[in-house]
This record gives C-alpha cells, structure tokens and sequence, in this order.
C-alpha cells in the first residue's frame, strides 16, 4: 500500500511538520490569539493564554527540529545541514526564536502576571483600571517591554517559516 509506506518516508514528515508548524504560527498569531482577546474579559483572555503558550512555544520548538532531521539532505550528509544550506537557517531562526520564547520569555511573562496579580491584590483593583499605582505602572511597563519580545520573536519565527516554504517550493520545481 502506497499510502503506509509513506508514512515510513522522511520527506512525509519534513511536509506534516513544515506545514502544521507554519499553520499553528498563522493561526496562533492572526487568528486565535486575536479573536480571544476580543471575545474575552481581560482576566479569562490572560489564563487563557498563560494555558496555551507553553503548549504553543513547545510545538513551535519541536516541529523545526523534525523539519530539520527530515530535511532530504539529511539523507546524504548532516554536515550539509548544519553547514548551512539555505534551508537549514530558516529553521534554525524559528527553533532558537521559539526555544528563547519557550525558555525565557515566556517563564518571565508568567513572573510579571503572578506579580501583578499580587499588585492588584494589594491595590485594591485591576492592573488595567486607573488610576494604577507606581508599583503597578511599573509591572505594566515591563509586562508590555517583555510580551513586546515575544510578539517579535513570535513574527521573526513565523517570517522565518514562511521563508522556508519559499526555499521548499523552489526545491520542489513548482
């Protein structure tokens, strides 16, 4: 059967992982992420978040590794890979871009939340109500410097994937 030997092919899984990595970044940026922060108060939007990031900076990490390992030049040589072909760096931006949003950013974005979920606590209202404290403005300053980071890593990594699709339907002659 053509169709299960395929699943044993590496250039199936370099397309599923190309593919879901780009569509879940499309998505998360312009389609998930904004239609919730519409959709919900600020408090649900912000757990919601805090829930899927993780998750989404984890996938966003793992699939350019797979994209990588498949590569079809993987086939012939490694040292071809990591040497650099042109289609090696787009990956290696969106792995280091995510795994710096995975294991940075993201952890110190949470840091900022919980602290101003303290701030609020003691404030006596919401860090997005005025008139905020010093100590809040302070919390919602960094907040926005850090999330700031991660929106551009998120766009330089999402700019870098859609870079490699760019060198993959070169390759492929369409």
């Amino acid at each position: 059967m053509p169709l299960l030997s395929s699943l044993t092919a590496a250039g199936t899984w370099h397309l599923l992982s190309w593919g879901t990595l780009l569509g879940s970044q499309f998505f998360q940026s312009f389609i998930g992420g904004p239609v919730a922060f519409r959709a919900l108060p600020r408090p649900m939007f912000a757990q919601l978040q805090a829930k899927i990031f993780p998750v989404y900076f984890s996938l966003q990490s793992a699939l350019p590794l797979v994209v990588l390992l498949t590569h079809p030049s993987t086939t012939k040589s490694y040292s071809e890979l990591l040497l650099g072909t042109e289609a090696a760096i787009p990956m290696l931006v969106t792995l280091v871009t995510s795994a710096i949003n995975l294991g940075v950013v993201g952890p110190k974005t949470t840091k900022i939340m919980r602290a101003r979920k303290v701030q609020e606590t003691r404030d006596g209202r919401k860090y997005y109500e005025e008139p905020v404290s010093e100590e809040m403005r302070f919390l919602n300053k960094r907040f926005g410097v850090v999330h700031g980071v991660s929106s551009l890593l998120n766009l330089v990594g999402l700019l870098s994937t859609a870079a490699y699709g760019i060198v993959l339907g070169s390759k492929l002659g369409v």
